[in-house]
């Protein structure tokens, strides 16, 4: 299965900003999210994200 970019964006909605990656990867490792899912949050290119568009941008060069 391939976890897209929308589907990130989905699972992610509702975080408070700024958040950094290992926030990211935290909360996705206490949320049950899937091996792939945290292996694109590690990869994210920036390690802090201040907006949800930032992170909508980081995350659509990882799909």
């Amino acid at each position: 299965m391939t976890v897209s970019g929308l589907q990130l964006q989905e699972y992610v909605a509702g975080l408070d900003y700024p958040v950094s990656r290992e926030d990211l990867v935290r909360w996705g490792q206490e949320n049950g999210a899937s091996t792939e899912v945290l292996q694109m949050l590690r990869a994210l290119p920036a390690e802090e994200f201040s907006s949800p568009a930032q992170l909508t941008e980081a995350l659509s060069t990882l799909t």
